[in-house]
């Protein structure tokens, strides 16, 4: 069954789907693709600062309320150079455009933001995707899904779904995905539900501290408890189950660890080393390699979960970006380099 069809997602919807075993298989090719990036001793200050300064507001941002001061948060992103931001619709979802002068790609990013899927909107991520975009010289369209609790899964996945699809019916050439955080998490479920679509499947997805696994089975919500500055394993079960409801944590629409990576386009993750979201991302990527996919895992030691956002004041920040972009725009171009060639 193509994981495209209407019928293979609401099999996985009604819970018909396999556990498969998480087994490296291909070590070689792991220790290749895994880049660990030490923390600079200049990071190393601003780090020890942010911490002082961020520490009593662990675990407090719950609910409905925290949309404003988060979407404050992310709204003080430092502005991209160069980008301007147009308001549209795409496939009956409204969201931003993110316009670089410098565009050399006829091809888009779909970037899905996070907020642990109760927060987040287009416009308070629209600096963070600017810069994404300028780096990558491609359009990045931003849409406002539905969140949670009023919204609760699936109908993030139903949205980003027909965002995509209207980026296709635009003739849009070549799209790859991006997201951050949660986005992270619905960037890759849409990458294992349209990998094997007969029109314009994606080319490449770049995640930033994915959430991958909401059964939250990862060791690193304890062995990170502490070192993470922002997150309680309390304040995230809570924002999981106003996402989820009574669905079923494994759910691979839910939880892309649990999905079928077999066939999967090339796939770039950044996760900060301090953050309880760690193994969501190791997993994943070993999981992904174990399944014949071209990933790439870079780890950024000493910095929290969203560390992109502090671009202009860590330098970890700006690299990451920068290869971000970089590994966008080579997946974008791919095809065109082949045809010159």
């Amino acid at each position: 069954m193509s994981r495209c069809s209407l019928g293979y997602v609401l099999s996985i919807i009604a819970g018909d789907y396999p556990v498969e075993e998480f087994t490296v298989k291909n070590a070689a090719s792991r220790k290749a693709s895994l880049l660990i990036h030490p923390l600079t001793p200049e990071d190393a200050a601003v780090m020890s600062a942010m911490r002082a300064m961020v520490a009593p507001l662990k675990g407090k941002l719950q609910g409905i309320a925290a949309r404003e001061p988060f979407n404050g948060i992310m709204e003080g992103v430092s502005p991209p150079e160069g980008v301007t931001f147009q308001p549209d619709t795409v496939g009956g979802i409204s969201g931003l455009w993110c316009k670089p002068s410098d565009t050399r790609s006829r091809g888009a990013i779909l970037h899905l933001h996070g907020g642990w899927f109760n927060w987040g909107s287009a416009q308070a991520y629209r600096n963070l995707v600017g810069h994404i975009a300028a780096r990558a010289g491609a359009e990045a369209f931003v849409p406002d899904y539905r969140l949670a609790p009023e919204h609760p899964f699936p109908a993030a996945v139903h949205d980003i779904q027909a965002c995509y699809r209207g980026l296709v019916e635009r003739h849009t050439e070549r799209i790859a995905i991006s997201g951050d955080s949660a986005g992270g998490d619905l960037a890759l479920v849409l990458l294992t539900v349209l990998s094997d679509s007969d029109s314009v499947a994606p080319v490449a997805a770049a995640v930033l501290s994915p959430v991958t696994d909401l059964a939250l089975t990862g060791p690193s919500f304890e062995t990170r408890a502490e070192a993470d500055p922002y997150f309680t394993r309390s304040q995230v079960e809570g924002l999981v189950r106003a996402y989820l409801g009574d669905a079923d944590p494994k759910n691979p629409l839910a939880s892309p660890l649990y999905g079928n990576l077999a066939g999967l386009p090339p796939i770039s993750i950044h996760v900060g080393e301090d953050e309880m979201l760690l193994d969501d991302s190791r997993r994943y990527f070993e999981r992904a390699i174990a399944a014949g996919v071209d990933a790439r895992l870079d780890v950024w030691e000493g910095v929290p979960h969203g560390f992109v956002g502090s671009v202009g004041k860590l330098a970890a920040a700006a690299k990451a970006l920068d290869a971000v972009g970089e590994f966008l725009a080579q997946q974008l171009a791919a095809e065109t380099a082949g045809a010159a060639d």
